[in-house]
């Protein structure tokens, strides 16, 4: 993690706005991270619509292994000369990659990666994998491939369908030369080859697997399920990695500050469910949610109790309060099926 200071803010700020007016016309529809009028939200609709319209049989769920961390400087300035000629504009960006970072009053250097913290990181995190993956995929895999092949990325962050078994193993074994040619590395313990589509149900119950393998994307567990006419959907619901953390630190929160006034405590967690809801509500996820909210009900009535060596609520008394100062309930903020915006995506 590397914050730079207020001036050099600035100075990163002004190269982000050129560099977004240089690159994102180049930048493909893959691609959605950090980048204007492109959200997480836009990132799930294309991919739930790629598994349930196209012929998507197995997912490739890749992790690269501390992708901010291992970003080569070399071939970044080899990219940013494909389109930028101005050697000043080119020394600039090289000096905040190699700015280095403070820790516990020293200076450490950086002769790789881009810091994290970094207003211009994200830009350059885009630009990286557009040159490595995104024109790689589209040009070269996508071509390559008899059946129908698709990516989505956010970030560093990403998914790809493919409809035939054998093409989702080569492009596996492709992508790790791909990322190493560029001093990148897949997380093995993270990635995997999943078999995911409207016959992955009829093929885990031949193998004896029970239900089809899920994968986590953007925070999100995508699971094979059925409409209620019994034909096949893609379902989500809240990854269980990132619920379990955001009640661990909603725990160390009340633990910390169950003492202070109950009028800012119970408008932080009004304005946290707020924010939670607005990203996890949506198409199908409302139980998990409402299960999310049921645990934060539970952490407030404990830690509230232990405000004093004496007991401040029972139950009825509890419910009575939360009749005072309710907690928003979830309700469906986005619809995954909702394509108006994302159809030019997929055209």
């Amino acid at each position: 993690m590397g914050i730079p200071e207020h001036e050099d803010k600035i100075v990163q700020k002004g190269i982000t706005k050129i560099l977004n007016a240089i690159y994102e016309n180049n930048f493909l529809d893959c691609s959605f991270g950090f980048r204007p009028n492109r959200n997480c939200h836009d990132a799930l609709k294309i991919l739930n619509y790629y598994m349930e319209k196209k012929s998507v049989n197995y997912i490739v769920d890749v992790d690269i292994k501390g992708f901010f961390d291992n970003v080569d400087h070399i071939w970044m300035m080899e990219f940013l000369k494909l389109r930028i000629a101005d050697p000043n504009l080119l020394r600039i960006i090289g000096r905040f990659l190699k700015g280095g970072y403070m820790e516990e009053g020293k200076k450490y250097k950086t002769d790789k990666g881009t810091p994290q913290g970094g207003v211009i990181s994200p830009i350059l995190a885009n630009l990286y994998l557009h040159y490595v993956l995104d024109l790689w995929f589209e040009k070269e895999v996508r071509k390559q491939c008899k059946g129908e092949a698709y990516i989505v990325r956010y970030a560093d962050d990403f998914v790809c369908c493919f409809q035939y078994k054998s093409e989702a193993q080569e492009f596996f074994q492709s992508l790790k030369l791909r990322l190493q040619k560029f001093n990148l590395e897949i997380a093995e313990d993270k990635t995997k080859i999943i078999p995911f589509g409207r016959f992955a149900e009829k093929d885990a119950k031949l193998k004896g697997n029970g239900k089809p393998d899920t994968f986590d994307f953007l925070g999100f567990t995508h699971y094979c399920g059925k409409s209620k006419s019994g034909y096949f959907r893609v379902k989500r619901k809240s990854s269980r990695k990132k619920l379990q953390g955001k009640l661990k630190e909603s725990k160390e929160w009340i633990k910390k500050n169950r003492n202070n006034d109950i009028h800012m405590i119970m408008n932080r967690f009004k304005r946290s469910l707020v924010g939670y809801y607005n990203y996890y509500c949506i198409t199908d996820n409302t139980p998990s949610v409402q299960q999310f909210k049921d645990k934060i009900q539970y952490l407030l009535f404990k830690w509230l109790n232990r405000r004093s060596q004496r007991k401040s609520f029972t139950w009825d008394k509890f419910n009575l309060f939360l009749h005072k100062y309710p907690l928003p309930s979830p309700r469906i903020k986005v619809n995954i099926y909702d394509l108006r915006k994302e159809i030019s995506y997929i055209l």
